[in-house]
């Protein structure tokens, strides 16, 4: 995000974990003392929702790729039992029980239901987990499963989320919380309708590490907000992007005889472990060419190049196609300007979320070829309301965001800038502090005699010693990035059903998050096609944030009577 030296960002680390030590240092020191550092029990600890009693949240995961084996590596087995997975997809369905085993830092992250529970084998975990291969509706049908995580392809959240509530099951859906606005607000209407819990997949609302920033502002230690810079920069390029997954085609099978022989090769046990999982890993992709992909309502396209996707490539890679995904803003831009809202609504006295005024963006394929709908880049622009705007318009905080390919520098995080200091959040693992537009200055925390708030003051670089708080305290253990607490907290508010116990990120807060992501994909479109004299910047209408307005961006009006979202 800067480019700072290491010694300028240890520097800002100590800044911060110093600030912040005022009033979290007891609890970070009394989590390391019981032995907590990340997972289970420290949300409860934290975040104040408890350990939960009586039996876990008996949950069916619907969606078993990438994001719903991450969220299964990250449940916590006190709060949900898995009793019940969906999945089209064959090697999903494998990666589910056996875990990710395309490179280690992925069975890190999505280690599988056979490591969670230790169960030996699949023949063993099936006996406890029931899998529906063909649909998910069976899988709602199931009188054994009380809620549903959904981690499907974008398009289909809605579709799944609603009929699940019809169905008498609970939902946390993973971002974004639908494909477009319409769709968000019949999902939370439905919500309302049958009074079960939606919960979205928006985990900086359960991060540590970004709520000890938020007292960080609230508490003056950086001014007044005035810009936030965001960025998600990634060094995918044409050959090599996340996002086009291997196809179980003829490739993939000479791929397959390529590692059989390296295997036969291995002379030591370590090499010998690596190509296998590696082979085992191909092995368990190839099993998906047997998914006829156009029952399940996948498309078959013909692209502007010539290229002719089928309705498998669709499936496996929904990402790249407007139909199924909603690019770059929906899975990436939507978390940090989820995070940008929150700093935001950190200037207001009771909190609430704070709703952007203007979007200007723009956008394109500047680096693949044209095997994609989605952009490639995007880069946009947000006015927010400043506290003051009221009473002089001219009070605004600015919100820059860039997402692109092609070159990861930076990584990715955000930027808070502040009349008194500046905020620096990396990779949802390190926060920084700086005493105004300096990377070379200490911040000591002083209050004035008979006054209570922090103010900031100057002294010289490396001296003292840092306080064991924020994330030095956390470095027992990786910082959690929210997926275990959210879970967890959804699982007690389930279990604990009272109108005063709601999900961080339920449906008006998830529905915000959305309207932002989908109107800057609005306002990229418009400037793409804008002729000269056009006004490209689109104001947000208020009305486009209320669950009971039918007013959507797109101009579509909200209808839950849908064939589609029919249950019976």
């Amino acid at each position: 995000m800067m480019n700072l030296s290491p010694e300028e960002k240890a520097i800002g680390k100590e800044n911060f974990q110093g600030a912040v030590g005022v009033t979290r240092r007891d609890f970070l020191l009394g989590t390391i003392g019981a032995g907590v550092m990340s997972g289970a029990g420290l949300g409860a600890m934290y975040f104040g929702y408890e350990s939960l009693k009586g039996d876990p949240l008996r949950v069916g995961f619907i969606g078993t790729g990438d994001e719903g084996s991450v969220l299964i590596g990250a449940h916590t087995p006190d709060y949900l039992r898995v009793v019940a997975i969906a999945d089209i997809r064959p090697y999903n369905i494998h990666r589910a029980f056996h875990g990710d085993r395309s490179s280690p830092n992925a069975l890190k992250v999505r280690p599988g239901l056979m490591a969670k529970y230790g169960w030996s084998s699949e023949e063993e975990a099936r006996k406890e987990v029931k899998v529906y291969e063909d649909s998910y509706e069976d899988l709602l049908r199931d009188p054994d499963v009380e809620a549903v995580v959904i981690a499907l392809p974008l398009h289909l959240h809605a579709e799944a989320a609603i009929k699940a509530m019809r169905a008498g099951k609970h939902v946390l859906t993973e971002k974004l919380m639908g494909h477009s606005i319409a769709e968000c607000k019949e999902m939370s209407r439905v919500a309302q309708e049958t009074g079960k819990y939606l919960a979205t997949g928006h985990q900086r609302h359960y991060s540590i590490l970004y709520d000890n920033a938020v007292d960080t502002i609230r508490r003056g230690l950086i001014g007044d907000i005035h810009h936030i810079r965001a960025q998600w920069h990634r060094g995918n390029m044409p050959g090599r992007d996340s996002w086009s997954q291997p196809l179980p085609n003829e490739k993939m099978l000479a791929e397959i005889e390529t590692w059989k022989k390296k295997l036969d090769a291995a002379k030591d046990k370590k090499r010998f472990d690596a190509v296998q999982a590696k082979l085992q890993d191909i092995e368990a992709r190839y099993m998906d060419h047997v998914v006829d992909a156009a029952k399940y309502g996948y498309e078959e396209k013909t692209l502007a190049n010539g290229y002719e996707r089928s309705p498998l490539e669709e499936l496996i890679r929904w990402r790249l196609w407007n139909r199924t995904g909603g690019g770059l803003m929906a899975e990436l831009g939507s978390h940090q300007l989820d995070a940008a809202g929150i700093f935001i609504g950190a200037t207001r006295e009771d909190g609430k979320k704070v709703l952007p005024l203007t979007v200007a963006g723009m956008g394109g394929r500047h680096i693949f070829p044209l095997d994609r709908d989605c952009d490639d880049h995007v880069y946009c622009m947000f006015e927010f309301p400043a506290p003051g705007y009221e009473s002089d318009p001219n009070k605004k905080i600015v919100v820059t965001y860039s997402s692109i390919n092609g070159n990861g520098f930076g990584g990715y995080g955000e930027v808070v800038f502040g009349t008194g200091g500046t905020l620096l959040l990396e990779r949802e693992a390190d926060v920084m502090l700086y005493k105004g537009s300096s990377t070379t200055t200490r911040v000591s925390v002083k209050a004035a005699k008979g006054d209570t708030e922090p103010t900031l003051d100057t002294t010289a670089s490396g001296g003292g010693q840092a306080v064991e708080t924020g994330r030095k305290a956390m470095e027992m253990g990786p910082p959690s990035r929210g997926y275990t607490e959210e879970m967890e907290h959804w699982a007690w508010c389930v279990r604990n059903p009272d109108p005063q116990n709601q999900p961080r990120c339920r449906p008006e807060i998830a529905l915000g998050d959305a309207v932002i992501a989908l109107t800057t994909n609005i306002a990229i479109d418009r400037a793409k096609n804008a002729s000269e004299g056009t006004n490209s910047v689109v104001q947000f209408d208020e009305n486009w944030f209320k669950i009971d307005s039918d007013a959507t961006p797109e101009g579509v009006k909200p209808d839950t009577t849908q064939s589609r979202y029919d249950w019976s």
